[in-house]
This record gives C-alpha cells, sequence and structure tokens, in this order.
C-alpha cells in the first residue's frame, strides 16, 4: 500500500486540462444550467442514464461528463443508478428487442414530470442500426422523447448544450 501511495505521488496529476476555447464554451453552459438547477431544482438535476442498445460510444461521452475534465457535479448534474430518484432519463442507442421492456420499466419508475433526452444518432431514428429484426429504432418509437441530441457519438459539450436547451425550453 505504502508503495502504491509513494508512486501515486510521484506521478502527480497526469490529466490533460481541456484546451481554453472548449473549456470557456463548456464553463458557459455549465453555469446557465446550474442557474436553472437552482431555480427549477433546488439543488441539483439528478440524471439516470440508460443504454437501450447502442455500441456504447455515447456512454463513453456521457461518461466523459463525470470524469476531472469536464466534472458536470460542479454544475448540480448528478447521475444515479436509481430511476425512482431521477428528474431526466438520457437514453443512448436503438431500442433492442431485449430493452423494450425494460426502457419503459425505467419511464415508469421515473416520477413526473419526466424529461427524457436520446442521445445520438441511434436515438434519434436507429442510426446504423436502424430497424431490423433486433433493433425498433429510435427512442421515441417506445417512450416519449423531450429532446434530441444528435451525433455520432456526441462531445460532452454538446451534451450539456441539449440538456441546457432542454431546460430551457420546459
Amino acid at each position: 500500500m505504502i508503495k502504491i501511495l509513494h508512486q501515486i505521488f510521484r506521478t502527480g496529476i497526469v490529466t490533460e486540462p481541456l484546451p481554453s476555447e472548449i473549456e470557456a464554451g463548456v464553463m458557459e453552459i455549465g453555469l446557465e444550467i446550474e442557474d436553472i438547477i437552482k431555480k427549477r431544482f433546488h439543488r441539483s438535476l439528478v440524471i439516470r442514464q440508460v443504454d437501450a442498445g447502442s455500441c456504447n460510444g455515447c456512454e463513453l461521452e456521457i461518461h466523459a461528463l463525470n470524469n476531472p475534465i469536464y466534472n458536470c457535479e460542479r454544475f448540480g448534474l448528478h447521475f444515479t443508478a436509481s430511476p425512482r430518484f431521477a428528474d431526466m432519463l438520457l437514453v443512448t442507442g436503438p431500442v433492442s428487442i431485449n430493452m423494450e421492456i425494460a426502457l419503459r420499466r425505467t419511464y415508469d419508475a421515473v416520477p413526473n414530470p419526466k424529461m427524457v433526452v436520446a442521445i445520438g444518432d441511434c436515438g434519434y431514428n436507429g442510426g446504423i442500426f436502424g430497424e431490423s429484426y433486433a433493433s425498433l429504432g429510435g427512442i421515441n418509437k417506445i417512450i416519449p422523447v423531450n429532446a434530441y441530441i444528435k451525433g455520432c457519438p456526441p462531445t460532452p459539450a454538446a451534451i450539456l448544450k441539449g440538456i441546457l436547451e432542454l431546460l430551457q425550453d420546459s
């Protein structure tokens, strides 16, 4: 254990900061999100992320929101494992046949008012997977969607911007 701690202290911080123009854009979007969250939710916006059958490209970008570089928690965005505590669902991928019932149950477990965001081109219309024997297509064919964030995959900054636009519109 001591060797590991010494290694950590010798190595230091190895993450690279965002380029200044991207960081400025993320801060601007994040501060607007934070203001809306404080007014409407009084503390934080709790998000439940659901993979409905994607290739995991969008999940990697969503996970990047939580890393030390983007750090979405500083703006009041928190992820939860339980849909019962969620204010928003972030759904990725085309809905596979095997995930249809799970997605409906997750949607039903989220308390009202519900916000659903379809992430990526697959969430929008099925993307490269389309509709087939294994895929039902876009998220809106199974549950109502409030906002779409297009891209394959969208960047973390684009995801933040899409969440901001949804919060401003609702």
